[in-house]
């Protein structure tokens, strides 16, 4: 079955604790870090993360948009992050490696993240032991941007790269989901889709999960 992120970036954090709650038929609740660097957006860090975990014992799916992010792996695995995710173009690759190893010794889940410029084929030295892959169908730092559809080529290419090198890795889609584009990023073979504005800008939060999931 496809998992349903909601973003908490969307969501009104004057009351986060009861836009928890708005979702709790979510999969995971996805968590974007911006440090103003890697992109022009500053949002959250890792006391948020912490005041989450002890809000809610949903699975923190956390996507750093850092520069250099190995800096900050044990912080926000020690925060209560169960996954962590890191942009490929935020570092050399000894340091996306280096990530990877702090997250093992930290015993959290995985991810690696592609910008929508980055190409499918950046995924391969890394494929067989992540636990997610995460595309970008938007640029990343800010919400509520157009679904850019010229990416669903990369998810068909990543999906193949999953099911011959890495089965059980995660597709997750972030950018522009709503329950149109959902169905086109879940036939190309996404498998978690992370939505903003289309949960938390949703009348009805728990309707729109479930609409998003074809239900």
């Amino acid at each position: 079955m496809v998992k349903i992120a909601p973003s908490i970036l969307s969501a009104d954090f004057a009351r986060l604790g009861q836009e928890i709650q708005r979702v709790k038929s979510a999969d995971w609740l996805h968590v974007d870090v911006m440090d103003g660097m890697f992109v022009s957006n500053i949002s959250i860090g890792v006391p948020v993360v912490k005041s989450l975990r002890k809000a809610t014992d949903m699975f923190l799916d956390v996507h750093l948009m850092i520069e250099k992010p190995v800096r900050y792996i044990d912080a926000f695995a020690q925060a209560g992050a169960d996954l962590l995710s890191v942009h490929l173009e935020a570092d050399m690759p000894p340091g996306i490696r280096a990530a990877l190893e702090a997250m093992d010794r930290q015993g959290i889940k995985k991810g690696i993240v592609l910008r929508p410029i980055t190409a499918a084929e950046a995924v391969l030295p890394y494929i067989e032991e992540v636990d997610l892959i995460l595309v970008m169908t938007v640029e990343p730092g800010f919400g509520g941007q157009k679904f850019m559809a010229d990416q669903l080529p990369k998810i068909a290419a990543i999906r193949r790269y999953i099911e011959m090198y890495h089965p059980a890795c995660h597709l997750e889609v972030d950018g522009g989901v709503d329950p149109v584009t959902a169905r086109q990023v879940i036939q190309a073979g996404a498998d978690v889709l992370v939505a903003g504005s289309a949960v938390y800008g949703a009348p009805d939060a728990e309707e729109a999960i479930r609409v998003l999931r074809g239900q």
